[in-house]
């Protein structure tokens, strides 16, 4: 009779475990807010662009850096030849030895009128005046001097140096190509870089600043039943103006900096929010390519054939969305 009790009372805890879990075990079907996401492709710019320009005309005689290379500020990126900068170098080096001859001159009059005026027989005039040519040489040879060190600086200012640390986008020089003063020799995008959106304007009102995106991977390649890996970003500013029927916001993303510059990538962009149906991953099960879902009816349990949408997210869970074959309201029953 105790052993009769005793299996009774195990029965009737093991039904009730069974009945527990199996309530547990079911999702309710309810319509859940989904943010409505958009795939456009979106262009790597830079913040900021800085041409490297030529300070001198002449002849470009090497280019040090091409497309694509990274230069680190005052970096040489060419250098440019004036052949008239050595001849006036020449010059310039003549008239300081001519002048310094002059002021040898003037030293030798000034001390031989020194000496004479000591010892008496030369007068304070000869003095005075051998004291102001002598004076007149040294500011000379001062003023030869300043003016071959304007020439050496022209000569320097042959090498075109980086303006900022960056990424080489074009050179549009070649060896042996003459250059003007201010023509650009390198175009440098020292970034920052972000991603620039060109929308339908129909989406304008639902873009707003500081909302969520996220941006596709380069040489994205998705195997079979993989999702796409993607990196988040949010839309920091949008353009007040529509321009052709365009809408234009910029995309602020932490690892676009390898990028190329005008390089395109996917991004998905928040346009709008529906009202969908969706069910845990687990609850699908797929039959010969069909996908059935367990739903529990009064009847019982019975499989519904469903048509499946892309996985959305509620409440920080991963969700499927179901586009027929349930309603709201029905008991999904989970593995």
């Amino acid at each position: 009779m105790l052993k009769a009790v005793f299996r009774l009372t195990a029965a009737l805890a093991v039904t009730t475990l069974v009945a527990s879990a199996a309530a547990a075990a079911e999702f309710t079907v309810e319509p859940v807010t989904v943010t409505e996401m958009k795939a456009v492709f979106g262009r790597v710019e830079s913040r900021i662009v800085v041409p490297a320009r030529a300070r001198i005309g002449g002849v470009v005689e090497d280019v040090r850096v091409g497309e694509g290379d990274n230069v680190a500020k005052g970096d040489t990126i060419a250098v440019i030849v004036d052949d008239k900068i050595a001849l006036e170098l020449k010059a310039a080096d003549a008239r300081l030895e001519a002048l310094n001859s002059q002021l040898a001159n003037a030293r030798t009059e000034l001390d031989r009128a020194q000496q004479l005026r000591t010892s008496g027989s030369g007068t304070q005039a000869r003095l005075d005046q051998a004291t102001m040519q002598f004076d007149v040489a040294t500011n000379q040879v001062a003023a030869a001097i300043a003016e071959k060190a304007v020439v050496e600086q022209r000569a320097k200012e042959g090498e075109v140096l980086a303006p900022a640390t960056g990424r080489v986008l074009t050179v549009p020089v070649t060896l042996g190509s003459v250059v003007m003063a201010g023509e650009n020799v390198a175009r440098i995008a020292p970034g920052p870089y972000y991603l620039r959106l060109s929308l339908p304007e129909r989406h304008a009102a639902e873009i707003v600043e500081g909302a969520e995106v996220q941006v596709g991977e380069r040489d994205l390649v998705r195997g079979a039943g993989e999702l796409p890996a993607v990196s988040t970003g949010r839309i920091s500013k949008v353009y007040p103006e529509i321009a052709d029927g365009r809408v234009i916001a910029d995309v602020e993303i932490e690892s676009v900096g390898d990028y190329f510059v005008n390089e395109r990538t996917l991004v998905s962009i928040p346009v709008g929010k529906r009202a969908a149906l969706v069910v845990p991953p687990e609850a699908v099960k797929t039959v010969h390519g069909v996908d059935y879902v367990r739903i529990a009816t009064a009847d019982g349990e019975m499989d519904v054939v469903v048509v499946l949408g892309e996985i959305v997210r509620d409440n920080d869970a991963e969700r499927i969305e179901v586009l027929s074959g349930l309603r709201a309201g029905d008991r999904v029953v989970l593995p």
